[in-house]
This record gives structure tokens, C-alpha cells and sequence, in this order.
């Protein structure tokens, strides 16, 4: 902001309103339009806000962090191992940046390094609930049973948070265990009904699970609260395409969870 927005020039009236003040788009204004990216499933524009978090600021942790984790939300797990080993040059005992890394080693299949990271995450007081659910990741995809453990901590350390909840539901998504992602996101939703991409995410999972008519009034929902949201049309459009093969899958997938 410039310093010479509040000086008063002779001659002008004490009682002007004054001048609206411009809009700084500084390390603070980036990191919170990339967080508010993130929480809207918006991860390609998250990605690149927090990007410039790290131009304004290179030491800002929660950016490098944050980067990594938009990387993994987008499949993309070379690219999030990368750059999770370039912030930990910088920050090698940050416990969430440990966990991330973690998590792409699992999702690309090395999962002996992938417990290594999650366990050094632990080691370092990470007790944070997207530490326990990156372990939970981690172990799913080790078919632990005790993944259950992490995601119930995760949970319990935030037990009023829609985010916590619908985190843990993607994961449960990715690992095609729709039944329990459902639960997690009708959980979320008793916090937050009045976001879209709640509605959205619940219709994607009862649309793999066969459940049409519920899939339907769920994205009904978040068309509602999100009318131009690209997303929601095209599970709309998903839905209008599932048949009688869609919803066997669907009973299979109930009866005999993964």
C-alpha cells in the first residue's frame, strides 16, 4: 500500500471519504487464495498460488507443503516426490512435508520408503491431522488394517472439521473404499452443508457405489450452490450416463469392499 494514501493536501475537505485502499497481493494474500483454492478442490490454481508464496518468501514452509499436496491431489507423484525433496533440502525435519513425501512414494509404489518418510513424520512430533492421515494413506495402500487407527487420530484431533473429514474421504476414494468415503462426507457435510464441493464429492461415491437416484439429488445439490462449476456438470453428466452395469458394480463394490 502506498505511504501516501492517507495524507491530506491543503485545500481538500476534512469530511472526503476516504480513497479505497489497493489491494496488496503480497505472501499473505497468495497463501490464503491458495488454501481457499485447495478447500475448493481448485488444485491446479492452488498449485500456482502457492508457487507464488515461494516467490514473495522461499522459507515459507506451509507453501512448499502445501505445493507438494496439490501435486498429489492431482495424480501427479513424480512431480509431488520432486518437489517435496526440494523443500526438504530446505526443511528436512518438517514433519507434514515428510508425510507428503510419503505419500507419493506409496501411490508410486515404493512402499517400504513410503513407511520410512510416514515413520520420520511421526519421529519428529508430527501430530498433525494431515500427518495421520498421510500415514493412513500410506498404510492403505500397504493394505494395513491399522490405517483405520490413523484416520480415527486424524479425525480426533480436529473433531469439528469439514476439511479433516473430507480429506480422509478422498483417500478412502482413492483406495476405492467408497462406502466409508460416503460416511466421511455425510459427516462433513452435518458441518458444512453449504458447500458445493461436498455435495459433489458425495454424489462421486454414490454414483461408484450404484446408488443413482441419491447421486443425483446429491449433484443436484451442488449445482444449486455452484451453478458454473465445470466439475459438478460433468459428474451430472456421469450419472445420466450410468445403466444397469453401473449400479451391479455398485452392489458388487457394497458387498465385498475392498
Amino acid at each position: 500500500m502506498s505511504r501516501f494514501a492517507n495524507l491530506e493536501f491543503e485545500g481538500e475537505s476534512d469530511h472526503q471519504p476516504p480513497s479505497p485502499r489497493a489491494l496488496v497481493k503480497d505472501e499473505a494474500y497468495y497463501l490464503s487464495e491458495a488454501q481457499t483454492a485447495f478447500e475448493n478442490g481448485e488444485f491446479e490454481p492452488a498449485l500456482r498460488r502457492f508457487a507464488k508464496v515461494i516467490e514473495f518468501n522461499p522459507s515459507n514452509a506451509t507453501a512448499w507443503t502445501g505445493q507438494v499436496r496439490a501435486l498429489l491431489e492431482l495424480g501427479e507423484y513424480h512431480e509431488a516426490k520432486m518437489w517435496a525433496d526440494k523443500a526438504l533440502e530446505l526443511f528436512p525435519g518438517e514433519p507434514e512435508l515428510l508425510a507428503a513425501k510419503g505419500v507419493a512414494l506409496a501411490r508410486a509404489g515404493d512402499l517400504h520408503a513410503a513407511l520410512t518418510f510416514s515413520d520420520a513424520a511421526i519421529a519428529e512430533c508430527g501430530n498433525t491431522p494431515y500427518v495421520w492421515l498421510a500415514r493412513g494413506d500410506v498404510l492403505l495402500a500397504r493394505d494395513a488394517p491399522s490405517a483405520d487407527y490413523c484416520f480415527d487420530k486424524a479425525l480426533s484431533l480436529k473433531p469439528g472439521d469439514w476439511i479433516v473429514r473430507w480429506l480422509a474421504a478422498r483417500i478412502r476414494a482413492h483406495y476405492e473404499q467408497f462406502a466409508l468415503a460416503l460416511k466421511l462426507l455425510q459427516q462433513a457435510l452435518e458441518v458444512n452443508g453449504a458447500h458445493f464441493l461436498l455435495w459433489l464429492e458425495l454424489g462421486r461415491c454414490q454414483t461408484a457405489l450404484g446408488l443413482v437416484s441419491p447421486a443425483r439429488h446429491s449433484l443436484e445439490q451442488a449445482l444449486q450452490i455452484n451453478p458454473r462449476s465445470i466439475l459438478v456438470h460433468q459428474a451430472i453428466a456421469a450419472v445420466a450416463d450410468t445403466g444397469v452395469g453401473g449400479r451391479l458394480a455398485g452392489w458388487w463394490r457394497r458387498l465385498f469392499p475392498r
